[in-house]
Protein backbone atom coordinates (compact mmCIF):
# COMPACT_ATOMS: atom_id res chain seq x y z
CA UNK A 1 0.00 0.00 0.00
CA UNK A 2 0.85 3.36 -0.66
CA UNK A 3 0.35 6.28 2.30
CA UNK A 4 -0.64 9.25 0.74
CA UNK A 5 -0.66 12.59 2.51
CA UNK A 6 -1.60 15.59 1.04
CA UNK A 7 -1.08 19.38 1.98
CA UNK A 8 -3.92 19.68 4.30
CA UNK A 9 -2.85 16.90 6.44
CA UNK A 10 0.93 17.51 6.43
CA UNK A 11 -0.08 20.81 8.12
CA UNK A 12 -2.68 18.79 10.42
CA UNK A 13 0.17 15.96 11.40
CA UNK A 14 2.69 19.02 11.91
CA UNK A 15 0.46 21.13 14.46
CA UNK A 16 -0.11 17.55 16.37
CA UNK A 17 3.19 16.29 16.68
CA UNK A 18 4.36 20.22 18.17
CA UNK A 19 2.05 19.25 21.07
CA UNK A 20 2.89 15.48 21.17
CA UNK A 21 6.14 14.68 19.92
CA UNK A 22 6.33 11.85 22.59
CA UNK A 23 4.27 10.17 19.95
CA UNK A 24 6.31 10.16 16.75
CA UNK A 25 8.04 7.19 17.08
CA UNK A 26 4.74 5.21 17.93
CA UNK A 27 3.20 7.09 14.60
CA UNK A 28 6.21 5.95 12.37
CA UNK A 29 5.16 2.48 13.66
CA UNK A 30 1.80 2.61 12.83
CA UNK A 31 2.35 3.82 9.68
CA UNK A 32 4.37 0.53 8.63
CA UNK A 33 1.35 -1.55 9.59
CA UNK A 34 -0.91 0.34 7.66
CA UNK A 35 1.30 -0.03 5.05
CA UNK A 36 2.24 -3.51 5.21
CA UNK A 37 -1.33 -4.58 6.22
CA UNK A 38 -4.37 -1.57 7.24
CA UNK A 39 -6.68 -3.85 9.00
CA UNK A 40 -3.58 -5.12 11.51
CA UNK A 41 -5.45 -6.39 14.55
CA UNK A 42 -3.17 -4.00 16.55
CA UNK A 43 -4.04 -1.35 14.84
CA UNK A 44 -8.12 -1.64 15.45
CA UNK A 45 -8.73 -0.56 12.00
CA UNK A 46 -12.58 0.16 11.22
CA UNK A 47 -15.22 1.32 9.21
CA UNK A 48 -16.96 4.73 10.09
CA UNK A 49 -20.32 5.24 9.44
CA UNK A 50 -22.55 8.52 9.53
CA UNK A 51 -21.17 12.00 8.34
CA UNK A 52 -17.17 10.28 8.07
CA UNK A 53 -19.18 7.23 6.05
CA UNK A 54 -16.88 5.98 3.57
CA UNK A 55 -13.68 6.45 5.66
CA UNK A 56 -11.78 4.18 8.53
CA UNK A 57 -10.46 4.98 12.09
CA UNK A 58 -7.22 3.10 13.20
CA UNK A 59 -5.51 3.56 16.41
CA UNK A 60 -2.73 5.54 17.30
CA UNK A 61 -2.88 4.37 21.24
CA UNK A 62 -5.36 4.50 23.42
CA UNK A 63 -6.68 8.40 23.01
CA UNK A 64 -5.46 9.65 19.64
CA UNK A 65 -6.80 7.98 16.43
CA UNK A 66 -5.97 8.17 12.98
CA UNK A 67 -8.62 8.46 10.24
CA UNK A 68 -7.87 7.56 6.65
CA UNK A 69 -9.75 6.96 3.18
CA UNK A 70 -8.77 3.34 2.34
CA UNK A 71 -8.13 3.45 -2.10
CA UNK A 72 -8.13 -0.25 -2.98
CA UNK A 73 -7.95 -0.02 -6.74
CA UNK A 74 -4.96 1.82 -6.80
CA UNK A 75 -3.37 0.39 -3.88
CA UNK A 76 -3.53 3.48 -1.65
CA UNK A 77 -4.77 5.04 2.23
CA UNK A 78 -5.26 8.54 2.53
CA UNK A 79 -4.48 9.45 5.29
CA UNK A 80 -7.16 12.23 5.89
CA UNK A 81 -6.56 13.06 10.28
CA UNK A 82 -4.66 12.75 13.04
CA UNK A 83 -5.86 13.45 16.67
CA UNK A 84 -8.03 12.95 19.74
CA UNK A 85 -11.43 10.64 19.77
CA UNK A 86 -12.98 13.79 19.99
CA UNK A 87 -11.22 15.68 17.54
CA UNK A 88 -11.05 13.68 14.72
CA UNK A 89 -14.99 12.54 14.96
CA UNK A 90 -16.26 16.32 15.12
CA UNK A 91 -18.50 17.23 12.53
Amino acid sequence: MILVRDDKYIKIERKFFKNHSNLISKYASVLKKLQKNHFDESLDTHKLGGKMNGLYSCSLNYQYRIILSIVVVEDKLYIVDVGTHEEVYKA
